[in-house]
């Protein structure tokens, strides 16, 4: 069942990753608002608003064991469909001695302050993606959903995101795709850069294209840390790409885990004349028995160039699945060679 194409002063507990501050939302400036109100009409930013929920931080079991916590946000999701809801799996985390688990039910907010119960569907470690479902009898408090776009993000796309900033919200901001092969090591893949004013609590809200499709969860900013300060928003923003969330959600909805692909190859850089290529270091499983060798440099796979290990990477994870043939064009030394391979589980 694949996936389709008031304000109350809140508070949010910050989370961090290594080196990186990691907690997002977004908040525009004026002067971007101003550039991009002619591409994104109320409408599409209003539809966007009701695909949006705020996640509190007190789950059901709390609340039934007779916790009572101050109200608050700690993050952001977006409604797909019939209830169900991503959010990056950081934001409704929780601390269980020296692990983190992820609640089995959570509530979450609508744009007009409903307050629903959504029971786990599943997650994905790998990517900081997490899915819930909210309770059937409120599922019509959920009108709105957010279609991704059948579109790749490119550099200079416009954007903009929904979210829940400190526990504000829902607010919006706006700017443009900066790079969209950037990693960090908070995720193992690759993320959207966007140059978006965001904040601690937009984590797992959309970023949503000019017509309002979904491109991306948010995951992480990059902010400055110093001896007194405290700030919790950067203008370096970074979203899992659509590609991959849909895939996931897909997936989760149907009761399966995600499947990625494995080729077998350990890469190593190499210099061909002026310029550095990818070559085998070492060939196993699939690539082994395709006909790769150790020394082989990589040209191209089902005819899309090859430029970097990373490239290779994504192209494996969000163009392919366990099982599937492809055709590997390698260089072995002047004769260049098409090998045809049938990929394994990661």
């Amino acid at each position: 069942m694949p996936f389709l194409h008031r304000v109350h002063r809140l508070s949010l507990p910050v989370r961090g990753y290594a080196a990186f501050g990691v907690a997002l939302v977004l908040l525009g400036t004026a002067p971007v608002q101003s550039e991009l109100s002619g591409t994104q009409p109320s409408e599409t930013i209003e539809r966007a608003m009701r695909t949006t929920v705020g996640i509190l931080s007190e789950t059901p079991a709390e609340r039934e064991s007779g916790f009572r916590s101050r109200f608050s946000i700690r993050g952001s999701g977006v409604h797909l469909r019939d209830g169900y809801v991503m959010t990056a799996r950081h934001a409704v985390e929780r601390d269980q001695g020296s692990q983190k688990v992820l609640p089995k039910d959570i509530f979450v907010m609508t744009h007009d302050l409903a307050e629903l119960p959504a029971h786990l569907v599943g997650g994905s470690a790998y990517l900081d993606i997490v899915l819930y479902r909210v309770s059937e009898p409120h599922r019509n408090q959920l009108p709105a959903a957010a279609p991704f776009a059948g579109a790749e993000s490119r550099a200079g796309d416009h954007v903009f995101t929904v979210g829940y900033p400190l526990g504000w919200g829902p607010t919006v901001a706006y700017g443009r795709i900066g790079n969209p092969n950037t990693f960090l090591p908070t995720a193992d893949t690759r993320l959207l850069q966007a140059d978006l004013a965001a904040c601690s609590g937009n984590s797992g809200g959309g970023l949503f294209n000019a017509d309002g499709e979904l491109v991306g969860i948010m995951h992480a900013i990059i902010k400055s840390e110093g001896p007194g300060e405290n700030q919790r928003c950067s203008r370096l923003a970074f979203a899992v790409p659509a590609i991959l969330v849909q895939r996931i959600a897909t997936a989760l909805a149907e009761g399966r885990q995600p499947g990625f692909s494995r080729l077998g190859i350990q890469m190593a850089p190499i210099r061909v004349g002026t310029r550095w290529r990818v070559s085998v270091g070492d060939a196993s499983g699939p690539a082994k028995e395709g006909g790769v060798q150790k020394g082989d440099v990589l040209v191209a796979i089902n005819d899309t160039d090859i430029t970097d290990a990373a490239q290779l990477k994504n192209y494996l994870m969000e163009r392919t699945s366990p099982g599937q043939t492809v055709t590997l064009r390698v260089l072995r030394g002047n004769q260049e060679l098409q090998l045809s391979i049938t990929l394994a589980g990661a």
